[in-house]
């Protein structure tokens, strides 16, 4: 029970971590995009949104496929735990573009050269819809939780 309980807490703490800091990241793109912001507090956010997703990852497969929970059949035949996990491959899908355009940066940080900006409009835009679908995921995990089915 105190396993249980434990990973219920990390997942929870990492969700909602991770949705501040991906939204602090949309909000650094956009003042960056407005010429008030800098790069490094948009890798800040990113960092830690990255490590929040990671947390997530893991605790979330250890929660429903370690023996924890419900147990791997109850969420292999809950329709909204597929939609949940539609919800996160549309995250890990739009995360793409941002997540290779901020290895650019970093390492042209690092070699102290210049980074094109040309596209932080959009990533603030994307990190806004990847906290979206995080409210998404967090509204069907309650109903999945609840045993909620259609039909």
């Amino acid at each position: 029970m105190l396993t249980q309980w434990m990973l219920a807490a990390v997942h929870l703490l990492a969700l909602v971590i991770g949705f501040w800091a991906v939204l602090s990241r949309g909000t650094a793109f956009r003042r960056l995009a407005d010429g008030v912001g800098e790069a490094r507090s948009i890798l800040i956010a990113d960092n830690l949104w990255g490590i929040c997703a990671v947390i997530l990852l893991v605790s979330g497969g250890v929660r429903a496929f370690g023996g924890y929970e419900k147990g791997a059949d109850y969420y292999l035949h809950q329709p909204l735990f597929h939609l949940k996990m539609t919800f996160f491959v549309l995250i890990l899908l739009l995360e793409i573009a941002p997540m290779v355009t901020l290895i650019k940066w970093r390492i042209a940080l690092g070699r102290k050269t210049a980074f094109d900006t040309g596209r932080v409009k959009l990533f603030a835009r994307i990190s806004h819809i990847e906290a979206l679908l995080m409210l998404l995921m967090v509204a069907a995990a309650t109903g999945m939780a609840r045993g909620v089915t259609f039909g």
